[in-house]
């Protein structure tokens, strides 16, 4: 991973088009390929970036920018659409380089790990005729929760959470994109299965055509059984 914090404006180009006026930011390029623009707010989210497939170059500024003091361009476009991110850098504040290895995945918690495993001993609660292919099904990206097939033999990426939110259905929709492009998976389409699903997530999935489902831990437990409710 390369960190730089730098002087610098960013533009985007492509299905929509954003400015980041002059500003000292950080910018965070990935193994992966990925670029990222941070402030020193707002939380995790990045201000700007581009997702792989994507390439960067550090280009010569334009007359007219160097006039303005850009010392150097990055050029950042993506590989499967117009979009391009351009970072006019001012000044170089710090410039590093290091190495992060394999990351081992998310850990995760007690109860997302159990509906994990509770969901897969019990995937036909998705459809009849459903079966699990395995869990933590790993990807270049990361393991999908769960990949299984529908009653036609279709492949199904399944991502869990305890409290569904739009992060996670952004995190599906990018396990998606990956795994559609596997001749042998193809087509994929995806679930997001959470105990609460936040109204703007649901939004989001349906939008994207992923299926939302809300968990019932205790039901999946065998400790609630749902048919014998009378409410």
């Amino acid at each position: 991973m390369r960190l730089v914090i730098a002087t610098c404006s960013v533009d985007y180009d492509g299905r929509l088009s954003a400015h980041l006026p002059l500003a000292t930011r950080l910018l965070l390029v990935k193994a992966d390929g990925s670029v990222l623009v941070h402030s020193d707010g707002g939380s995790y989210k990045p201000l700007n970036w581009m997702s792989p497939p994507c390439a960067m170059a550090e280009v010569t500024p334009e007359e007219h920018e160097a006039e303005q003091g850009v010392q150097t361009v990055w050029q950042v476009q993506h590989a499967k659409s117009e979009d391009r991110l351009r970072v006019l850098i001012h000044e170089v504040l710090h410039d590093s380089s290091h190495q992060l290895g394999v990351d081992p995945g998310l850990v995760k918690d007690g109860v997302e790990a159990h509906l994990q495993k509770l969901l897969a001993e019990h995937i036909h609660t998705l459809g009849e005729g459903w079966s699990l292919v395995r869990r933590e099904y790993m990807t270049a990206i990361g393991p999908v929760d769960i990949l299984c097939r529908d009653a036609g033999g279709a492949s199904v990426a399944v991502e869990i959470k305890r409290r569904g939110d739009i992060d996670g259905v952004e995190q599906l929709t990018r396990y998606l994109e990956l795994m559609n492009r596997d001749p042998h998976l193809a087509p994929v389409t995806g679930i997001f299965a959470a105990q609460e699903i936040k109204p703007q997530a649901r939004t989001l999935a349906t939008d994207r055509g992923i299926r939302c489902v809300t968990l019932d831990y205790d039901a999946l437990r065998g400790i609630d059984d749902t048919t014998t409710r009378l409410f």
